[in-house]
């Protein structure tokens, strides 16, 4: 018997261990409550950080407006002193009889202006006696050219393009010659 007996404990041995099938009562509620704790926190979390990111997209959106709604106000804050000599330039030329020193007045304004427009990045483009580049230029008019080599070149310029920071802000509005 006792070979039998060493057999069946070899058996036994050999054969894994099975798990009982069904856990006890309070084992299972017990996990169930750790899972549904893991699940509210999770969702928390969840919840916080789409409420974090919403406010962070509403903040960002409310800084593009009022970035895009004072963008200009440098640029007419230094434009003003140009305004302030327009006005100056009218009230003291009611009277004036000469029209030389009238022309210089506006000369000079014109030239600060242009001044303030060039350190805000604005440059004009040049477009006479350049090759027609409908990149660049808007043709208003074809016209027979009046020599050989100004065949597709700029003949006119009737207004003048601009660039910003040397992106084109305006065509030139030109005319051709054919």
């Amino acid at each position: 018997m006792s070979v039998e007996n060493e057999l069946l404990n070899e058996e036994q041995q050999e054969m894994p261990q099975e798990m009982p099938q069904e856990m006890p009562q309070e084992e299972t509620v017990n996990t169930e409550d750790q899972a549904t704790e893991v699940v509210d926190e999770y969702k928390d979390k969840f919840v916080r950080l789409y409420a974090e990111f919403d406010n962070y997209r509403r903040r960002t959106n409310l800084e593009k407006l009022d970035l895009i709604a004072s963008a200009n106000g440098s640029l007419l804050k230094d434009l003003l002193p140009v305004l302030d000599d327009f006005e100056r330039a009218i009230a003291n030329n009611e009277q004036l009889d000469d029209v030389a020193a009238l022309r210089e007045g506006f000369k000079l304004i014109q030239a600060k202006f242009k001044q303030i427009l060039l350190s805000k990045g604005l440059k004009e483009m040049e477009a006479k006696d350049q090759p027609f580049d409908a990149d660049l230029h808007e043709a208003i008019a074809n016209i027979p050219a009046p020599t050989e080599d100004q065949k597709g070149k700029v003949i006119d310029d009737v207004e003048k393009g601009y660039y910003l920071n040397d992106k084109v802000l305006r065509f030139a509005k030109v005319v051709v010659g054919q």
